[in-house]
């Protein structure tokens, strides 16, 4: 007999609501929930395909353990065993900075992957901690930081009430959105038209999202910083600034009109290849319109000024008052915030605390560039040990990072690897140890990072839609687990660990001030939660002291876990709102709109108004049926458009001899790939673009279906030394390659 559950997808940022359709304890179907408060019946392929997600016959079921050099199928107890003897020893004898932790982009989409990975940081004490986001968003990070003093505080345009949207770098009629959780980003691109409003789009392509814009530049690769620079220098020249209710809370205008004196649109004009009277444009219409918002995402994140084009879209919105209003770009506020502090002077966002060991590369929010990750491994100094052990979650850095032939030999020399991964994939299979989490459909679902980057403030969350298989882990317990084996108190119960946090968190709230349980007992307050699981007490807790929680019962009509599981359909907690000064944590309690580390970057960029273009350059793309490296293995999300190809202009493509369908090979400065040519105008001349996550025919994997397909690994073309130096983030975009027709 077949019947119905609700699930949040996890497929990617949009977080839609889906009903499932289950036979037994398998997935058959999936559709949009048309009564959820956030999604509204929105659906796309990677939704529509949960089941076949759910259900890969390629997932691992067992554990994995590594014997006489070769991969078997162990107990949980004996994956466990081995995890503490391996990472321990390696701690023991070469101490914490000696074992990597690598944290993937599926870590945002899962209860565990919220709760447990800065557990485990805590407890090991490392510093060599890598994550996606230094080959993702990281300059997005940093800016904020910078301006807000709050590496998590990232404006979202307000795409239900805005007038004019201007974007770059984004295509989030293939993404879906990224930075900015937003079910049906294309509708509401649509929606902005039907109301008369006004979409741009700077892309070097001409993508799905420009197709629908009232106006497409098709921008230089890597020039973002200069044409947004030149545009807040237009809003300066022509007196069109007006920061209105933002006034008091700014700190450095005069200084900020100083310091892009020289980013005339004319200057700029020969490296952005976009007409001075263009630019003038759009600074124009920015000003002039009733509400905009500036949104710019991984086109305009992963090229070499990425930290100072992140810095200039908030600045836009800034200077026409567009920040923390109405139509413009707002702070979201979610669910399981931290209790808000009262407004004022705060601790600041500090860079650079410590450094990589062999590139010397800065820390950035507590993280080193994944790019690094290599020669941190393999390279010998006299400043302390290389990473012998790693503890990678949800990660396929051989495929994600740059120079991946090197990170694969790497990680063959490491002493002891242990992969948190439901599948043996590029990386995974250099483990010792594999723990395998358990599908989607048998785990919980809330999203934590997610909904603080929501476009509309709302609160949902699913319990598992079918029993945990016989044999499986919980994915939290797993989690635990590793955390007690990785610091030293293997064996003891699972459970210890989500009592730790709970007694941390209450103990700390109830001696804060603005804290709603400021001078009660913790003790008390931690019998009050409900919960079946570790990981539910814990958002139990996190609603309750939350901006919206019933505080353990100071508001009657709060937020508790009790109250949402009883709205399946989710929680709307309405538009988002302007709520300044309130999220700034500087140490002036204002916008710092000119920081140090962002004027001391500045010169490097007046230095790329001199540099000429010349050759090609190389830019990812995305598929609305593909997140990263995920899922090439699902039949339902490959073939058809989704596929490895270089785009190529027909101009390029005549010029060097190269036929559509044929064979080329590529050449960057990592390395060489050979891929089939398919020559188009939606990229501009002297551009190429090729897809990233795929490269799957390494041996040793178990992707049966992705090898079919393999496609190649984009980031083999990159050599890992290319950084934007303020983030660390990898430069992925606008790399010179050369193109040779392969006879």
């Amino acid at each position: 007999m077949s019947r119905t559950a609700l699930r949040i997808c996890p497929l990617c940022e949009a977080t839609c609501g889906l009903t499932l359709t289950i036979e037994g304890t398998r997935v058959t179907g999936a559709r949009g929930d048309r009564d959820d408060v956030f999604s509204k019946g929105f659906i796309c392929p990677k939704g529509a395909s949960f089941g076949a997600v759910d259900g890969d016959p390629d997932r691992l079921r067992t554990p994995l353990v590594r014997r006489d050099g070769e991969l078997h199928e162990a107990t949980w107890e004996e994956a466990f065993d081995a995890v503490a003897a391996g990472i321990r020893g390696v701690v023991e004898r070469y101490g914490a900075d000696s074992v990597g932790v690598v944290l993937g982009n599926p870590n945002v989409h899962t209860v565990a992957g919220g709760l447990y990975p800065p557990v485990l940081l805590a407890g090991l004490g490392t510093h060599s901690v890598f994550t996606a986001s230094t080959v993702d968003q990281m300059p997005k990070h940093v800016s904020s930081g910078l301006l807000y003093g709050d590496a998590n505080a990232i404006p979202v345009p307000d795409l239900d009430r805005t007038d004019h949207l201007l974007l770059l770098g984004a295509n989030p009629l293939e993404s879906n959105g990224s930075l900015c959780t937003a079910p049906d980003f294309p509708g509401k691109l649509k929606a902005l038209k039907v109301r008369g409003g006004t979409l741009t789009v700077v892309d070097p392509r001409r993508t799905r999202t420009a197709k629908l814009a009232d106006r497409h530049l098709a921008i230089r690769p890597g020039t973002d910083a200069l044409l947004l620079a030149a545009m807040v220098y237009t809003l300066f020249e022509e007196g069109l600034v007006d920061t209105g209710e933002l006034t008091p809370h700014l700190q450095g205008l005069d200084e900020l009109r100083e310091a892009v004196r020289d980013f005339t649109p004319e200057a700029v004009a020969d490296a952005c290849d976009v007409d001075a009277s263009s630019t003038r444009t759009l600074a124009r219409e920015l000003a002039a319109a009733p509400t905009a918002a500036v949104y710019g995402r991984i086109g305009s994140c992963t090229v070499p000024h990425g930290t100072l084009a992140s810095w200039l879209v908030d600045v836009l919105n800034i200077l026409t008052g567009n920040l923390d209003r109405p139509g413009g770009a707002l702070f979201p506020q979610a669910a399981t915030d931290r209790t808000p502090r009262p407004a004022g002077p705060s601790h600041g966002f500090a860079l650079g605390r410590w450094h990589s060991r062999v590139g010397k590369h800065p820390e950035a929010k507590g993280e080193l560039p994944l790019s690094a990750l290599a020669e941190e491994i393999d390279t010998a100094t006299a400043e302390g040990e290389p990473i012998r052990a790693l503890i990678a979650i949800a990660a396929n850095p051989v495929l994600s990072a740059p120079d991946g032939d090197r990170l694969d030999k790497a990680l063959d020399s490491l002493d002891f690897m242990v992969s948190v991964d439901p599948y043996l994939n590029e990386t995974s299979h250099h483990a010792h140890v594999v723990l395998p989490p358990p599908p989607p459909s048998q785990s919980p679902h809330y999203d934590f990072a997610l909904t603080t980057l929501a476009v509309r403030n709302q609160v949902r969350y699913n319990r598992p839609a079918v029993p945990l298989e016989p044999g499986r882990m919980a994915e939290s317990e797993i989690f635990a687990r590793l955390i007690l084996a990785a610091t030293g108190m293997h064996g003891a119960d699972p459970a210890a660990v989500d009592d730790m946090v709970v007694g941390q968190t209450l103990g700390k709230a109830v001696k804060t001030p603005y804290s709603p349980v400021h001078g009660r007992d913790p003790r008390e307050l931690a019998a009050l939660l409900t919960g079946e699981s570790g990981p539910e007490r814990r958002l139990d807790l996190m609603l309750r002291l939350g901006p919206y929680g019933d505080g353990f019962g100071v508001r009657q009509d709060g937020l508790s876990l009790e109250k949402l599981l009883a709205r399946p359909h989710g929680i709307d907690l309405g538009p988002l709102e302007s709520r300044l000064p309130q999220p700034l944590k500087t140490a002036s309690g204002k916008v710092e709109l000119l920081p140090r580390p962002i004027a001391d970057d500045l010169p490097r960029l007046r230095a790329a108004l001199r540099r000429k273009a010349d050759g090609l350059v190389l830019i990812g793309r995305r598929h609305l049926r593909s997140n990263n490296s995920w899922m090439h293995n699902v039949p339902s999300l490959t073939g058809g458009t989704n596929r490895c190809t270089l785009h190529i202009h027909p101009e390029d493509a005549e010029r060097l001899g190269v036929l559509d369908g044929s064979a080329v090979r590529l050449r960057g400065a990592g390395g060489e790939v050979v891929t089939e040519a398919e020559l188009t105008d939606v990229v501009r001349p002297g551009v190429v673009s090729l897809p990233h996550g795929w490269g799957h025919n390494r041996p040793g994997t178990r992707l049966n279906h992705a090898a079919q397909d393999p496609g190649v690994n984009v980031n083999q073309l990159l050599d890992g030394s290319l950084l934007d130096p303020l983030s660390g983030n990898a430069v992925l975009n606008g790399v010179p390659v050369e193109v040779i027709a392969k006879p």
